[in-house]
């Protein structure tokens, strides 16, 4: 794929952004050149795949530095995705998602697209009275990391996040929970554990702080994330539901950032990714595209006193060994 920018329409830059990480994500186009062609021209219009594929198409054309992705964001509308407002980056990501999966028609691509991106974990609730457990298990698109601990400290890593997401909590005082077998409320041990990752897997660092008083505010401080990230590594064996062959392809690359600057009421997103073609880094912004180095990609960890400057929003990973 060239690196073309996406114009843009009126605050459509969080939109931009995501749609460049899908179709600069090799394993995704190959899903999405594989979907059928709707029959009829409202079908077309209305169907977020195939709209997917023709601004692919016009972008793998060659002939503009970028193009306008007008129709899709018309389709999208009609699927209730306002336009011209500031979008949430992770919801947005999330919307597009389920769009593109509901209208997928061919079940196998369906599957191909949730192993693409999903994530399996196994919730488990101990009660601490007696031994009764209850165990859930449940699919994510995203792992939402917490960038605070409980007692509101900055966690350092993306590695702690991590560690901090899968950690266990006591769920005590109002957060008790009925005990079948006790009869009453009693203190629970909540736990989460990895089951099984996905080839992208996608990390939503929670940088936007919803206050009682319903203003938000950003959460800038430093926190880096590596180019490689082992999960073997981060997670303990207990935090982990998986043989070692499905633990063997936990090593992944860093393959793209969503990026937030200005604040949470007048913001811009740009997306830094890697191209898989050309083994070099690139920031998509808006219609700007520029070749940049992973120094470039690093200044998105964030930085305390300058909450304006661009920050890590989202992160994707690629597996590196994929089988």
């Amino acid at each position: 794929a060239a690196a073309v920018g996406l114009y843009n329409l009126g605050q459509s830059c969080c939109l931009n952004s995501l749609l460049q990480v899908f179709l600069m994500n090799i394993r995704f186009t190959r899903i999405l050149r594989r979907i059928t062609v709707p029959p009829s021209p409202a079908q077309r219009r209305s169907s977020v795949p195939y709209q997917m594929l023709l601004l692919l198409e016009e972008m793998q054309c060659g002939k503009c530095k970028a193009v306008g992705p007008t129709e899709l964001a018309c389709c999208l509308a009609g699927h209730r995705v306002k336009l011209f407002v500031q979008h949430d980056a992770a919801q947005l990501f999330l919307t597009l998602w389920n769009l593109l999966k509901k209208q997928m028609k061919k079940p196998e691509l369906v599957e191909e697209l949730s192993d693409l991106y999903t994530i399996c974990i196994q919730e488990h609730l101990a009660c601490q009275k007696c031994s009764s457990e209850i165990k859930t298990n449940s699919t994510m698109l995203t792992l939402p990391l917490p960038v605070l601990d409980a007692n509101s400290h900055r966690l350092r890593t993306l590695e702690d996040s991590l560690q901090y997401f899968f950690h266990p909590e006591e769920l005590t005082g109002q957060n008790m929970c009925f005990c079948q077998q006790c009869g009453r409320k009693t203190t629970f041990l909540q736990s989460m554990k990895l089951v099984h990752l996905p080839q992208t897997l996608t990390l939503h660092l929670k940088r936007f702080c919803f206050e009682r008083s319903s203003h938000t505010h950003k959460l800038s401080h430093s926190l880096p994330f590596p180019q490689e990230l082992d999960l073997r590594e981060v997670l303990t064996e207990d935090q982990c539901l998986a043989d070692d062959k499905e633990k063997a392809n936990w090593q992944y690359e860093l393959f793209a950032v969503v990026a937030h600057s200005g604040s949470t009421s007048c913001g811009h997103y740009c997306a830094y990714i890697w191209s898989l073609t050309e083994c070099k880094w690139y920031c998509f912004n808006d219609s700007e595209v520029c070749q940049v180095s992973w120094d470039d990609v690093k200044c998105t960890y964030g930085h305390s006193s300058l909450y304006w400057r661009e920050t890590a929003y989202l992160l994707f990973y690629m597996k590196k060994h994929p089988q």
